[in-house]
C-alpha cells in the first residue's frame, strides 16, 4: 500500500496478484475438538415443498382406479360409498397457481446527497429507514417510503465501506477506511464517543449478532474480530485468512460466523470457541469478496471475482457448491447482494437472490432455478450494494453513480424495458432539515442495548 486511496470505497484489487495462476489450497486436516469443545452445529432438513401439479393428478388418477373397482363388486357397496366420493370430490383441493418467471420491479425512488460513490446500503431491521455509507466520509439516513434525509453522520475520518444495523433498529455500526468500528445513534443522529480500535487496516465489512451484544468485522488486515459490544473491546481475534478478508456475517441465531477473503477461501467458525468448523473452497479458487448466510441458516452466499455467485451447503460432508449463479459483471470490485421473496401471496413465496453488477444493473435470480428473473436498469455505473426490505417488496441498490435507488414490485403490465418514468427524485445539498450534528460526546445517550 503506498497510502494513496483511490475515490471508490470499493477499491480494485491488486492487479499484480495472479489469482489464475496459483493452485487452489489444500485443505488442512481436521483435528479431534478438545474435550471443552462445543457440539457440531447440524440443521434439521425441511422437506421440499411440492408446487407441481403432479401429486394431485396422481391422486386423482387413483380414486378413478377405486372407482372402476367398486363399479365392479356389488351394487349395495357401491352405492354405500357413492356419498363419500362426492363429499371428497368437493373438498378436493384447488392446483396452486403456476410459479412466476419474471418479476416487475419499476424504478420509485432516487436519492441524491452523497458527493462520491456509495459503497453500502441497507434497510433498518424494522423497515422504515435506510442507511447509506460513503467514499465521502459521511452516512447518510433515509425515510424508507419518502426517501426523506433524516441525517447525515459525520466523524470517521475517511471512506466508509460496511454498514451493519443493530437488530432493534436503534444502532448503526460503521467500518471505515481510517480503521475504525463507529456506533451511532440514528435517533438523534450522533456518534457513540468511543470506537472500536483494534484493526491495523481499512475495515470492511462488519456484521451485527442476533441479540446485537456482539459485533464481527473482516479488515485487510487479513484478521477477523469479534466485538463485545457495551465495552468496545476486542472479545476474541481470529487469524482467519492470509489474505485481506472481504466479508463476514452471523448465522441467525448467532452461533456461527462466516468468513470470506481474496485468498480464495470461505470459512464457517464456531461463535463460543473461535474453532473453525468448515473450510470451503472451490476449484477455480477465485478470489471471493463478500459473503452471506442464507435467513434459514443452511447454506452461505458467496460472491466471487469471476463474475460468479455461488450457494454453498457447508453443512454436509466437506461442504459442497449446490448453485451457481451467472450473468452479472464482477472483475475488479467488491459486490455484496441479498435474498428476497416472490410470489402470488404469503403462502406460495418463492426465493430470489438480488446483486449488483459493474455493467450497472441489478440483477434478479430464482434461488431453485437459477434463471435470471430481471434485470433493473437505471444505475449510470457499477452498482456495488443492493438490499431488500424486510416486509415490503422493495429493493435498494447504491454504487459509483453516487446515487441509491429505490425500486418497488409492480403488478405485471406486460414486458418492456424498466425506464425511469415516474420516479421521484429527492435532492439534499447537505444541509436539511432533520440532520445529525456530528459528534457530541455529551449528548449522546447510553448505548441502548439490553443485557445479555
Amino acid at each position: 500500500m503506498d497510502g494513496r486511496r483511490p475515490d471508490s470505497p470499493k477499491r480494485r484489487r491488486d492487479d499484480q496478484d495472479d489469482y489464475d495462476d496459483a493452485p487452489p489450497r489444500k485443505r488442512s486436516a481436521s483435528r479431534t475438538p478438545p474435550p471443552n469443545a462445543s457440539p457440531s452445529y447440524r440443521i434439521a432438513e425441511r422437506p421440499a415443498r411440492r408446487y407441481s401439479r403432479g401429486a394431485s393428478e396422481e391422486s386423482h388418477r387413483y380414486r378413478e382406479r377405486r372407482r372402476s373397482y367398486s363399479h365392479s363388486r356389488s351394487p349395495s357397496r357401491s352405492r354405500s360409498r357413492s356419498n363419500s366420493r362426492s363429499s371428497s370430490s368437493r373438498r378436493r383441493p384447488r392446483s396452486t397457481p403456476p410459479k412466476p418467471t419474471t418479476l416487475n420491479y419499476t424504478p420509485t425512488l432516487l436519492l441524491h446527497g452523497h458527493k462520491k460513490p456509495v459503497s453500502c446500503v441497507r434497510f433498518s431491521p424494522n423497515g422504515l429507514l435506510i442507511a447509506s455509507a460513503s467514499a465521502d466520509c459521511t452516512i447518510k439516513i433515509w425515510d424508507a417510503f419518502t426517501g426523506s434525509l433524516e441525517h447525515t453522520l459525520e466523524g470517521h475520518l475517511a471512506g466508509i465501506s460496511t454498514l451493519s444495523w443493530s437488530p432493534d433498529s436503534k444502532i448503526l455500526a460503521s467500518g471505515s477506511d481510517d480503521k475504525s468500528i463507529r456506533l451511532w445513534d440514528t435517533n438523534r443522529g450522533l456518534a457513540h464517543p468511543t470506537p472500536f480500535i483494534g484493526h491495523h487496516n481499512y475495515v470492511y465489512s462488519i456484521a451485527f449478532s442476533p441479540k446485537g451484544n456482539m459485533l464481527v468485522s473482516g479488515s485487510y488486515d487479513e484478521a477477523v474480530y469479534l466485538w463485545d459490544v457495551r465495552a468496545a473491546r476486542v472479545m476474541r481475534s481470529l487469524p482467519a485468512h492470509s489474505d485481506p478478508v472481504g466479508g463476514v456475517d452471523f448465522v441467525r441465531d448467532g452461533t456461527l460466523i462466516v468468513s470470506c477473503s481474496h485468498d480464495g477461501l470461505i470459512r464457517v467458525w464456531d461463535t463460543a470457541t473461535g474453532q473453525c468448523l468448515r473450510t470451503l473452497v472451490h476449484e477455480d479458487n477465485a478470489p471471493v469478496s463478500s459473503v452471506k448466510f442464507s435467513p434459514n441458516g443452511k447454506y452461505v452466499l458467496a460472491w466471487t471475482l469471476d463474475s460468479c455467485i455461488r450457494l454453498w451447503n457447508y453443512i454436509e460432508g466437506k461442504g459442497k457448491c449446490v448453485k451457481t449463479y451467472q450473468g452479472h459483471a464482477n472483475k475488479n470490485y467488491s459486490l455484496s447482494g441479498a435474498f428476497g421473496t416472490y410470489g402470488s401471496n404469503s403462502s406460495q413465496e418463492y426465493a430470489f437472490i438480488a446483486s449488483g453488477s459493474e455493467d450497472s444493473t441489478v440483477i434478479l435470480w430464482d434461488v431453485g432455478s437459477k434463471n435470471v428473473l430481471q434485470r433493473l436498469e437505471g444505475h449510470t455505473d457499477a452498482v456495488l450494494s443492493v438490499d431488500t426490505h424486510p416486509t415490503e417488496k422493495l429493493i435498494a441498490s447504491a454504487g459509483l453513480d453516487c446515487t441509491v435507488r429505490l425500486w418497488r414490485e409492480q403488478p405485471a403490465r406486460g414486458e418492456g424495458h424498466v425506464g425511469e418514468s415516474g420516479v421521484k427524485e429527492v435532492e439534499t445539498n447537505g444541509n436539511g432539515e432533520g440532520e445529525g450534528e456530528g459528534y457530541d460526546p455529551d449528548l449522546l445517550p447510553p448505548i441502548p442495548f439490553a443485557e445479555g
